[in-house]
This record gives structure tokens, C-alpha cells and sequence, in this order.
């Protein structure tokens, strides 16, 4: 399936206490109600998968794929109330996030 015309926002998140459960569940609960953003039109919350090459980094806690229509969908994103209270919420479970956005070539 190719997705066309479409701003992909892929975001990998590293737990500050990666052996937490807990803190695992409410990032996952944070993402999931953030999920209710009508501008994602597709969404996706991922585990690192057990495959192990040289090319592989599977350091993250959890991966967070977004699908936009486009650009401008992904720039109310950005500032609504709802991914604003995900940071709120949130953030201090985290040590890192590394974010790739995308655009069909």
C-alpha cells in the first residue's frame, strides 16, 4: 500500500526508567488519548520489534507514527491543546525523543 500525498511524523521516545512498566502504560495512555487529534488520520504505537542486524537501533521505549494529509494538518497538531497537554503530561517520563517527519518524494 503506498501512501500518497501524505506528512508522516514518526517520534521514538526513551523512558528515563526504561524497566518501569508503569511509566511505560502512561506514555502509552498519553499517546492513545492524543490519538483522538482529529488531524491524524492514521496512527501507530510500536514496541521496538526483537530483530537484531547492525543497521538496527532498538534503544527506544516506544515509537509513535503519525499520518497527516498534510503539512498544514500536521501544524495544528503541533499546537493543539491536546499535544500540548500530552508534554505536560508526559514529558517527564521521558530522557530523549528523536522525531523524523516526512513527505512523499
Amino acid at each position: 500500500m503506498e501512501l500518497k500525498n501524505t506528512f508522516i511524523h514518526h517520534v521514538y521516545f526513551w523512558l528515563k526508567h526504561p524497566e518501569s512498566k508503569e511509566d511505560l502504560q502512561q506514555l502509552v495512555a498519553g499517546l492513545e488519548a492524543l490519538a483522538s487529534v482529529e488531524e491524524i488520520k492514521m496512527y501507530h504505537i510500536g514496541v521496538p520489534a526483537p530483530t537484531d542486524r547492525e543497521v538496527i537501533d532498538n534503544s527506544y521505549s516506544i515509537s509513535w507514527l503519525n499520518i497527516f494529509e498534510t503539512s498544514e494538518d500536521h501544524d495544528i497538531y503541533q499546537t493543539h491543546p491536546k499535544h500540548l497537554k500530552f508534554i505536560a503530561d508526559c514529558s517527564k517520563l521521558w530522557s530523549k525523543v528523536k522525531v523524523y517527519d516526512s513527505l512523499q518524494h
